[in-house]
């Protein structure tokens, strides 16, 4: 190493010697000294011994460790530079010229400069381990406060909490008191902070869930999000550096501000900034890039959180589902339990009248089967005598009464649901309000409530069966009454066995006393015990025969159809060649004959038709009633469906004769469906089914009339509903446009107007003319929607036409006419297109006047009185009277196709004298004659020479979408 003296030498001379054991060697030696403390030694030794002005130690890669001295007698003149630690530090010093002339540097202070040299090397390595060791305890720190912000995206902590204890663990890592998270949605440009601690200003918070990029244009926040950079600095001057404005919504300006992005994916996410109010509290790059790195792990830990949480809440919600669906089981679960306890009871109840038990034990059972229902800790039961004057309690369980004593009928409340026949449910408030209107009295203890329902048979009250609760607590409601009310009938029919075996036995017992003594007498019982037999006989009978046959006409009802159906289709797949045949019939009008002439008579009408139907079909065949107007017969073992039309013409033939009820003669007739046996039947209802499929189609036919079922039939069915459903799509679509075909003067072919024809641009099926689908719009309503539709386009087509005074004719159907409204609706559309309603003609054919004279009448008025004309469509092909025509306010007639077809050149033939007929007719009314479907030359000189001037057809042109007809810009 160069030796002090060597590198001092060509600058200062040499004045004289120092001591080895110069003090400054010592204390260089032999001091512990820091950078400061040494800085300031050496410039005091280069002062005192080298005789400088002033000395500097100067550290060139940081804020120096230095100490200047300095004479203030003189001025330095005179710089030396000493290099010292490999040109780490540099010891400069300043002379006086006189001092740097004569100045003598002995070895000595080369020495000591070495020393120096030797400490300061020691001490910046020992800095520069310190720095080391610092870098790695704060690495090791960030590792820890990584680790728990980590810990903490798994915790069970919500995002509020979470967030907290991250706010704790950035703050240990640096200045954090003022704190904040925001996370951004770029697609919406907003941002919303999941937390927020500011002691300072805590406004932004305020700001609502969410605050969007548009609403802040001055934030840094968004700046931060938008650039997808951090920000460091004073908040003024950074806004002013990127031409933010003030916003005093965003609170007070800080000391300094540090925001860093949150990227994933090449995407910002949010944003994590820190704040301070205090000048003490500066942050740095360090802080710039730790807050950077802290960030991205902030990230992904509310990532993790929200993920979490997200599938917490999907288990939540599939929890609260699988509770929803498992609670819908348990209901049905009990109300099958509900079903089977009434079964239960049922079939008990029914065992108990068919044993031989004691009639007690009959009642005490009874009592058991309830209770196992609903609260019957208060029961009893009380029967009406035979003669129907006298009202007993056979059978009484109650916590307050020991026994109802019999008693004539009176207004008990007992005895108003027998006069009533019907349940009775009450508190005993409503009851107290029922006895002091006098409606009632209560014998015996008032509970706080009494259910009632009446033992019914055949319409008569048998007796009571009563439950009644003393507890407020334990009282009765709809779904107990229900229960109550269903085992009554099983308790009245027992009780009717019961009683009927009672007799039994007791006259049994009479028939043994007096067998001994008068065999007259036991046969006299005998024949009662038949005849009682044949009661009970005749009464289960009666029973089964109502199950499974209608109340009003006595021909079997559905259920007794599909079971002799069922039987029918299982012997025919045993045996393929026993064929049957399923009739849907159908009378035709019968609800014009209800609503004429009552209900009454159309029920003797049905009973007749009915019987008229029965009398047509033989043995084992049957007929039955499935409600309403509509019947069905089921013929077994035929031969061919030739047979099964033979019964449906001999039914038609049957229904032709008036039917007289009462003083009237009422006409029917009947729309009948056949549907034939096949292997792919598999169940009665598929019968039924095809069988009225076919009646519909007899309908659509003309009715009086009969079909059979094929399957061309049930492919049209398919395609209308297909239809149907094109249709409403295609109004939503909005597929249907006009078509517009000229009307012209037949002399020069000039265009006077067009008639404006509907199409529909299927999105499969191309382009449909109205003959393809207009029936079934009609029949599914749809047509209004789809002439409203129509309309509009066409008064918005109408400005742009290439003829700018030629009219447009719409054609009307007889539905629309129908409404009083038509009018105004029309008049309202033409006026919002702007359209002059002399350009609007409206276009109606015969049946649409006659189907309502007044209201067509009305509308049309209505309509040529603010300028729209009226034409006759199809003239000639409807009524063609002439009463009506001068009672409507027609301006045209357009003379029907079929007439114009058949003109010939020489005009002779009916179709010619028909024309002629009709210029006549509207010359003498006043009336414009318009000519359709003119195709030939012929046709239009034929016109010409019948002095009719104006037609359309296809020999003029084709009808042509609106748009095409449009005038060229």
């Amino acid at each position: 190493m160069q030796s002090l003296m060597d590198r001092l030498r060509p600058q200062c001379p040499v004045r004289g010697s120092w001591s080895e054991a110069d003090e400054w060697a010592w204390a260089l030696a032999t001091r512990r000294l820091d950078l400061d403390e040494l800085a300031d030694l050496a410039a005091r030794f280069a002062i005192e011994r080298l005789g400088c002005h002033s000395a500097r130690l100067h550290l060139k890669d940081a804020t120096p460790a230095a100490s200047t001295v300095a004479d203030a007698a003189s001025e330095p003149t005179t710089v030396l530079a000493i290099p010292l630690a490999d040109g780490q530090a540099e010891l400069t010093l300043s002379f006086a010229d006189s001092t740097a002339q004569n100045l003598d540097i002995p070895d000595t202070a080369g020495a000591c400069i070495d020393l120096l040299d030797l400490r300061l090397r020691d001490l910046l390595a020992l800095r520069q381990l310190r720095s080391e060791a610092q870098a790695a305890q704060r690495n090791e720190h960030l590792q820890q406060a990584l680790y728990a912000i980590a810990d903490l995206a798994y915790s069970d902590l919500d995002l509020r909490e979470m967030l907290a204890r991250v706010h704790e663990i950035v703050d240990r890592l640096t200045y954090a008191k003022n704190f904040y998270i925001a996370l951004y949605d770029d697609a919406r440009d907003v941002m919303y902070f999941p937390y927020f601690a500011d002691d300072d200003d805590a406004s932004i918070s305020r700001a609502g869930p969410e605050v969007a990029g548009s609403d802040y244009p001055n934030s840094l926040t968004f700046a931060v999000l938008h650039g997808g950079t951090s920000l460091l600095g004073p908040s003024q001057p950074l806004r002013r550096q990127l031409g933010l404005g003030d916003d005093i919504r965003l609170g007070r300006e800080c000391v300094d501000w540090l925001g860093v992005p949150m990227l994933h994916g090449g995407r910002v996410r949010g944003a994590v900034v820190v704040q301070s109010y205090d000048e003490d509290h500066r942050y740095s790059e360090d802080d710039r890039s730790l807050l950077a790195f802290v960030a991205q792990h902030i990230l992904s830990a509310v990532t993790r959180k929200q993920t979490q949480d997200d599938l917490e809440a999907a288990v939540m919600r599939r929890t609260n589902e699988l509770a929803e669906a498992n609670a819908a089981l348990r209901q049905e679960v009990g109300e099958r339990e509900r079903v089977q306890h009434l079964q239960a009871a049922q079939y008990r109840i029914a065992q108990l009248a068919s044993e031989s038990g004691s009639v007690d034990s009959f009642y005490a059972g009874v009592h058991t089967a309830v209770a196992g229902l609903l609260n019957a800790r208060n029961f009893f039961i009380a029967l009406v005598s035979d003669d129907g004057t006298e009202l007993h309690f056979p059978y009484l369980v109650d916590e307050r009464d020991d026994a109802l004593l019999s008693r004539r009928l009176t207004n008990g409340v007992t005895e108003w649901v027998l006069r009533n026949q019907r349940p009775l449910l009450a508190t005993a408030d409503e009851m107290r309000a029922l006895i002091n209107a006098g409606e009632m009295v209560v014998f015996g203890t008032l509970a706080e409530c009494w259910l009632g329902v009446p033992l019914l048979l055949d319409n008569r009250a048998l007796g009571v069966m009563v439950v009644q609760s003393y507890d407020s607590d334990r009282d009765y409601g709809p779904a107990e009454q229900e229960i109550l009310q269903f085992a009554s009938f099983h308790v009245a029919t027992a009780l009717e066995r019961r009683q009927t075996h009672e007799r039994l036995r007791l006259a049994n017992i009479e028939l043994e006393k007096r067998v001994e003594h008068r065999t007259h007498e036991l046969k006299l019982a005998n024949a009662d015990l038949r005849q009682q037999i044949v009661v009970r006989e005749q009464a289960e009978s009666r029973l089964q025969h109502e199950a499974l046959h209608d109340a009003l006409t006595g021909l079997p009802n559905r259920a007794a159809l599909l079971g002799r159906l069922e039987r029918a289709l299982t012997r025919y797949q045993q045996d393929p060649t026993r064929l049957f045949a399923v009739l849907f019939l159908d009378l035709d009008r019968f609800k014009v004959v209800n609503d004429s002439v009552g209900h009454l008579l159309g029920d003797e009408l049905l009973i007749e038709a009915g019987r008229r139907i029965a009398g047509c079909v033989r043995e084992p065949d049957s007929v039955a009633r499935l409600g309403g107007d509509e019947f069905t017969i089921l013929l077994e073992d035929i031969r061919s469906v030739e047979d099964a039309s033979h019964v449906a013409s001999r039914v038609l033939a049957a229904l032709i004769d008036p039917i007289r009820i009462g003083e009237k003669e009422i006409y029917t007739s009947a729309s009948i469906g056949i549907a034939l046996t096949h292997p792919r039947y598999t169940r009665p209802e598929e019968l039924l089914r095809d069988a009225d499929v076919a009646m519909y189609r007899a309908k659509a036919h003309g009715r009086q009339r009969f079909e059979l079922f094929d399957e061309q039939l049930r492919q049209e069915a398919l395609n209308v509903l297909d239809m149907e459903s094109d249709l409403r799509r295609a109004l939503g679509r909005h597929e249907f446009e006009p078509y517009l075909q000229p009307i012209v003067r037949l002399s020069d072919g000039a265009v006077l107007g067009f008639e404006a024809l509907l199409r529909w641009r299927h999105s499969s099926r191309g382009l449909l003319l109205p003959a393809e689908f207009l029936a079934v719009a009609e029949d599914s309503g749809n047509v209004e929607q789809i002439d409203w539709q129509l309309y509009e386009q066409v008064l918005r087509a109408i400005p742009d036409l290439a003829e700018p005074t030629a009219y447009v004719g719409i054609n009307v159907s007889a539905r629309h006419f129908r409404s009083p409204d038509l009018a105004q609706s029309l008049l309202e559309m033409i006026a919002a297109y702007r359209v002059p309603p002399s350009r609007v003609r409206v276009e109606v054919t015969e049946g649409a006047l006659l189907q309502n004279p007044e209201q067509a009448c009305s509308t049309m008025l209505s309509l040529r009185d603010a300028g729209v004309l009226t034409s006759l469509d199809d003239f000639g092909t409807g009524y063609s009277s002439l009463s009506y025509l001068h009672r409507f306010p027609l301006h045209a007639l357009k003379i029907d196709r079929s007439f114009v077809a058949e003109l010939k050149s020489d005009l002779s033939g009916s179709s010619a004298a028909v024309v002629r007929a009709i210029r006549a007719l509207a010359g003498s009314l006043n009336m414009e004659v318009i000519a359709e479907g003119i195709e030939t030359q012929l046709q239009c000189d034929a016109l010409m020479r019948l002095e009719c001037s104006i037609g359309q057809g296809f020999l003029f042109a084709l009808p042509r979408p609106a748009q095409e007809l449009a005038r060229r810009h």
